[in-house]
């Protein structure tokens, strides 16, 4: 699947986005999978209640399943103005 990194996201990862191969059951699994691979990971997803996710560009929360995705998007929440 495409998981794809906006904004500070991004920036500490340093890839806008990536094709990953994943078991994982749920986004929180594949966050799990993610935090695992390199201290840049853990340090993205250090803390998920400062981010969104979205699972083929619908915002869904971090228990939603991942059967049959093919996109899944990290991102800070965003504010209008």
């Amino acid at each position: 699947m495409q998981v794809l990194y906006f904004a500070w996201v991004r920036e500490r990862i340093g890839l806008p986005r990536e094709e990953v191969e994943s078991s994982a059951a749920t986004v929180m699994d594949l966050v799990e999978e993610l935090r695992a691979r390199e201290p840049r990971y853990a340090a993205a997803f250090a803390d998920v209640t400062a981010l969104r996710v979205a699972v083929d560009q619908s915002l869904v929360d971090f228990d939603a399943p991942l059967s049959g995705a093919r996109e899944v998007a990290f991102f800070p929440p965003m504010t209008g103005g």
